[in-house]
């Protein structure tokens, strides 16, 4: 994935309701792990990594580069957001140069079904419209992630196309500050 260029990073942290969205430190080290190691969490995203492996190789501060938001409830992260470029020779696109603005998403099982993840994606993508506004922004799932659907269209993302890719069915939806979803 592609940063999404001189955007102002790392911003100020951002506060919702009940979480911030700030850079990574050095204590989210272990969350990110888990996230990674995570069956539930990898589920569709190509399954988990071997969690020795994550112990070896995850720096002293992982996730620490432009476009990526570690979510914290209380003082400890619970997932992150990353707003990237998405790759020109994926499938799945706005514009035929590709490179538009991709949102993604990952939770710790424990922070499933309590409406942070939809808290935290609304500020991120907020934070987009302000820093890059007027331009759409994407987001491709799996068919069978329901949740992960759920939250799309919750967000206020419409469908633009299905594809198959690693060898599955994926949706492929596009989300704008300019136009209100309906």
């Amino acid at each position: 994935m592609a940063e999404l260029g001189p955007v102002g990073w790392p911003p100020a942290p951002m506060r919702t309701q009940r979480l911030a969205l700030r850079e990574s430190e050095a204590r989210d080290r272990a969350a990110f792990i888990d996230l990674f190691a995570s069956p539930e969490v990898r589920t569709h995203l190509g399954g988990p990594r071997p969690r020795a492996e994550l112990e070896r190789a995850a720096p002293e501060i992982p996730g620490r580069r432009p476009g990526l938001f570690v979510v914290d409830l209380h003082g400890a992260m619970i997932g992150t957001i990353t707003l990237d470029r998405r790759d020109a020779e994926r499938p799945g696109h706005l514009r035929p140069e590709g490179l538009e603005a991709e949102l993604g998403y990952m939770f710790l099982p424990d922070a499933w079904g309590r409406g942070y993840a939809a808290e935290a994606c609304a500020a991120a993508l907020g934070w987009c419209a302000d820093m890059l506004p007027g331009e759409p922004v994407v987001l491709c799932t799996q068919i069978a992630n329901a949740r992960s659907l759920r939250l799309a269209k919750k967000l206020g993302f419409t469908e633009v196309e299905r594809f198959e890719e690693f060898d599955a069915e994926q949706w492929f939806g596009r989300w704008s500050s300019v136009t209100p979803p309906g």
